[in-house]
């Protein structure tokens, strides 16, 4: 059995770089740099292409603010990232889905191992009557990136099932998106129907599909590979202490001046018990919010932005409040560091 989930989000987990680098990709091709693709994330150039490098979700969330504040929330950003994964991208659990014997044991395998994957969406199965759905959980996904998130997840899925699933196993997504958001999937679907405007965001299949071989079927293959799934999701869990949860949730919420009231709640815990922890680990929330703050000050001060923008970003009311607390981190004023 996989060990219980922590307490945190369920899209607060340690992931590969190929989302954040085909976000770059979606952002450069549409004139942007790649610095100002990156920035406030704390990642560089060469983190994304290092291999085996990981980073936090925060992190993936910071670069696709960063593309929504330059290009806007336009139906299709997300599509146009979606579509650019390959089953390569997705690693060791992409190529278990693949070797899956059965639809049933991708949903399976999709569902168990998604925190492997790189959705913010958190997949639920459920089986009514003559049908079998994966329900695609955004609420946990922060607001102003919620719909950026779901379409490029729907339009992922879209584009990589005829790459694991015989076509003649009807497939249907549904997407509680209408308008020109729901025709941007609908252009990269292909043989997979849609439909739009309904209730809840869902893959829907039928239940006389689901024990149908598939085409690149490999019993054996999947069998060492959800080991391996197993042996890296327990990895990654043993390695990651509260601290790190803070980081990621803090740079998520960066701009918004995270409390440690709100951090606390998005682990489920109330603030006492978030302290006590974060003691026990040698830190506290003030340390964790300042070394973040700090980090990310730095990067967008050598960037060239200005001391208002930082500060906003940072989640100040000023440059003022902001310029007081950088000198109370590091001694010296931002405007030295920028130059």
């Amino acid at each position: 059995m996989v060990a219980a989930v922590s307490v945190a989000p369920g899209w607060d987990h340690p992931r590969a770089a190929a989302a954040a680098r085909i976000l770059v990709e979606v952002g450069t091709e549409r004139g942007m740099t790649v610095g100002a693709c990156l920035a406030g994330s704390g990642l560089r150039a060469e983190d994304l292409v290092a291999p085996g490098f990981q980073l936090e979700a925060g992190q993936e969330l910071t670069v696709a603010r960063n593309l929504i504040r330059a290009l806007g929330d336009s139906p299709g950003l997300g599509t146009e990232a979606g579509r650019r994964y390959t089953i390569a991208s997705l690693g060791i659990w992409g190529y278990a889905i693949l070797s899956s014997p059965t639809l049933r044991e991708v949903l399976r395998l999709g569902v168990r191992y998604a925190e492997l994957s790189f959705a913010f969406i958190q997949p639920v199965l459920e089986e009514s009557g003559a049908e079998v759905a994966v329900v695609f959980d955004d609420e946990q996904i922060p607001a102003d990136v919620r719909d950026f998130f779901v379409e490029r997840e729907l339009a992922k899925i879209a584009h990589l099932l005829p790459v694991a699933v015989d076509p003649r196993h009807r497939v249907r997504i549904e997407t509680r998106f209408t308008g020109p958001r729901a025709a941007a999937l609908a252009a990269v679907l292909g043989d997979v129907s849609l439909r739009s405007g309904a209730p809840r965001h869902r893959i829907v299949v039928q239940r006389t599909a689901l024990d149908a071989s598939l085409p690149h079927a490999d019993p054996i293959a999947v069998r060492e590979l959800e080991a391996q799934c197993l042996r890296t999701l327990e990895a990654r869990r043993a390695r990651r202490g509260v601290a790190a949860h803070v980081r990621s949730l803090v740079l998520a919420e960066l701009d918004t001046g995270p409390t440690m009231a709100r951090i606390a709640d998005y682990l489920h815990i109330d603030a006492r018990t978030l302290r006590r922890r974060l003691r026990a680990e040698g830190t506290t929330y003030r340390e964790l919010v300042d070394e973040v703050r700090a980090a990310i000050a730095d990067e967008l001060l050598a960037a060239g932005l200005t001391l208002a923008d930082v500060a906003r970003r940072l989640g100040y009311h000023d440059a003022a409040g902001f310029s007081r607390a950088y000198r109370r981190w590091t001694g010296t004023a931002p405007g030295r560091s920028r130059r």
